[in-house]
């Protein structure tokens, strides 16, 4: 049985104030849209259909590289995480799937975890596992590196670790593995650049040799940072040479904020789907080197153009297109439930613009090398305000038309903030 943590009378109640408005609004947009040759009808079940997964240590506070500032009512473990993400989830009825990270998630009975997570309507996506990290009782640490490590000992336990992710989350449901290490270096000369990515490699087959047969290993890459002078997968390139090296199961998954500034991340999608190996995302944003900034709240017009891609693959899904799609952030300065509400918002409504591109027009002008119709045929759907039928689609499936709204009627973080043990302060992110 199902127990939410937002009353449905509340939100019915929130959603009765605003309906009137979003029905006016959708019935313009619908006459919009009909007069451009698309069916509303088909957008929105593709949009109600649409889902993206949240990050279970997204529901705290982060922090910078220096300090963390927590607010009441943060979760301390993962069940009370697991019910801060089925809020999100009521609200905005785009997040049915919570990724963990381990050891951070770590408990003694994960069928039980599994039990609690669907009586919150969730589900678990990709596995997260940690060797950027040395955890009390670790036998050898991961300061000179995990997989890429000049230690074979270390190198075994990270291996290990991934294996131990694989295990749990074959009890969770699961059927994908993220690997990101934070492997690289800070001054020229302190590794050879070539063996560390052999060690990579030889240690990274291992874990891939564990996956079974319908699980995926998803190759997370990072220009910097931890590491500044090197990291040993440090771009799509090496993702996807590591990726092709390793086998048919491994993918390359995009975290859209490790680029370099100005990156063409939109081509990189092209690219990696040519090749059958664009395995998912992290999305958040970027402005100079932070990469966790909250989704589509710096450059959502990039947003757009990334899913403009994804529609295209997932029209012409050459050897499959089955993308994990994840929030990865951060959230400094803001109560998180809302940060990843409102990112859940950005990132649903790039997708629908995506969706309402023509692309007969498109094709055609970029056939005969009409730049400007190529580009104003983008731009028109990126200009058309999607917000009614997505506030449609939330109130069809039971959630928030003003999320964050209703959210703060509901009190939730005001009662966490009783019911649940203070957080202390802490150092960094984690």
């Amino acid at each position: 049985m199902t127990h939410l943590p937002i009353s449905a009378d509340l939100i019915a109640e929130q959603n009765d104030k605003r309906l009137e408005a979003v029905e006016e609004d959708y019935a313009a947009l619908s006459r919009k849209l009909t007069r451009n040759g698309i069916n509303i009808s088909d957008v929105r079940q593709k949009v109600s259909d649409f889902s993206v997964a949240v990050p279970s240590w997204g529901t705290g506070r982060g922090g910078t590289r220096f300090a963390k500032f927590p607010i009441p009512g943060e979760p301390t473990n993962i069940h009370e995480k697991l019910e801060d993400c089925a809020v999100i989830n009521q609200l905005s009825q785009a997040t049915p799937r919570v990724s963990p990270h381990f050891p951070w998630d770590k408990v003694q009975d994960y069928s039980a975890l599994r039990r609690d997570a669907e009586a919150l309507g969730l589900g678990f996506d990709a596995i997260n596992s940690n060797t950027f990290q040395d955890q009390p009782g670790q036998s050898h640490s991961y300061a000179n590196g995990s997989l890429a490590s000049t230690d074979a000992a270390t190198r075994a336990q990270a291996v290990a670790h991934n294996i131990e992710c694989i295990e749990i989350g074959k009890k969770l449901g699961a059927t994908d593995l993220t690997v990101w290490v934070g492997d690289g270096t800070n001054f020229p000369g302190q590794q050879d650049l070539g063996r560390s990515l052999d060690r990579y490699l030889d240690a990274a087959a291992e874990i891939y040799a564990a996956l079974p047969d319908d699980w995926r290993m998803l190759l997370e890459h990072k220009m910097f940072e931890p590491a500044f002078y090197s990291s040993v997968i440090s771009d799509w390139g090496s993702s996807i040479l590591a990726a092709q090296t390793l086998g048919e199961k491994c993918k390359c998954l995009i975290d859209l904020g490790h680029h370099a500034p100005n990156v063409n991340i939109e081509q990189i999608v092209a690219r990696l789907h040519r090749f059958d190996k664009l395995g998912g995302f992290h999305f958040n944003d970027s402005k100079y080197g932070d990469d966790d900034l909250d989704s589509g709240s710096i450059n959502p017009h990039q947003l757009f153009l990334v899913f403009n891609e994804l529609v295209e693959a997932e029209r012409n899904p050459r050897g499959g297109f089955s993308p994990s799609y994840m929030i990865d952030q951060s959230h400094n300065v803001t109560d998180p439930i809302e940060s990843m509400m409102s990112s859940a918002d950005a990132i649903v409504t790039a997708y629908s613009k995506a969706l309402l591109v023509d692309r007969d027009a498109l094709h055609a002008a970029q056939e005969t090398n009409d730049v400007m119709l190529a580009f104003q045929t983008l731009r028109d759907a990126y200009k058309t305000d999607v917000s009614p039928l997505l506030a449609a689609v939330r109130a069809d499936k039971g959630g928030a038309i003003d999320m964050i709204a209703t959210y703060r009627a509901s009190q939730y973080r005001e009662r966490k903030s009783q019911e649940r043990a203070a957080v202390g302060l802490g150092a960094g992110i984690v």
